[in-house]
């Protein structure tokens, strides 16, 4: 069972690796957006990590959609809304439970998914964060760190693609030949679920090692 500290500990590992890759966050973005994803994405982290601070959520639901509420106020362009779109919905789903299981968390993030899809109007294919999303999503069932790889090979999956929505879809052609930075964020929030999974799945199985003994 994932607990509040989980997510809490989820939220502060997709913040740091944002810190960490807002520069080539941007990078990507410069030839087929507005060269502001990566600044854009940190600052709303950085906002998130604030406001958990202040107001220490009691449930893992309810991290989720402080953090949602917290990107859709402090994010510009259309990353905030469908970030925060994905976070809300998928807190919303999970509700007021205290501990959530991981058949829970992945049927809540396949809602938060589907939320994303539906407010951007947007499919896989289309050149966009749903080409990592949606892969993420599907591996869930197998494991986190399946979750984390079929997101990132999502994201590299776009660099051929056209863009068919988003600023990207302005340049038609031009865009093809390049990786695009919203999924490529979104495997960066895989990711993290899966670095923070893997050192609470190794917490656990030493507990359970010393409990045995």
């Amino acid at each position: 069972m994932r607990d509040t500290q989980f997510f809490l500990r989820w939220m502060a590992a997709a913040a740091a690796a944002v810190e960490r890759e807002a520069d080539r966050l941007t990078e990507l973005d410069s030839p087929i957006g507005d060269a502001d994803h990566g600044s854009n994405m940190l600052r709303g982290f950085t906002a998130v990590g604030g406001a958990l601070d202040a107001e220490a959520p009691a449930a893992p639901g309810a991290v989720l959609q402080l953090a949602g509420r917290t990107l859709i106020s402090t994010v510009g362009g259309a990353s905030g809304p469908l970030y925060g779109t994905l976070l809300r919905r998928t807190g919303k789903e999970l509700g007021e439970a205290a501990e959530v299981s991981d058949e829970e968390l992945r049927k809540a993030l396949y809602a938060g998914v589907g939320a994303v899809a539906q407010l951007g109007g947007a499919a896989p294919g289309d050149k966009t964060m749903l080409d990592a999303l949606v892969p993420g999503v599907a591996r869930l069932a197998t494991s986190y760190r399946a979750a984390a790889d079929a997101a990132e090979n999502g994201a590299l999956a776009t660099v051929p693609m056209l863009a068919r929505k988003g600023r990207a879809s302005y340049l038609g052609e031009r865009s093809i030949g390049h990786q695009d930075p919203g999924a490529t964020s979104s495997a960066l929030l895989f990711g993290a679920l899966a670095d923070v999974a893997d050192v609470a799945d190794v917490a656990d199985g030493a507990a359970e090692a010393g409990e045995a003994a």
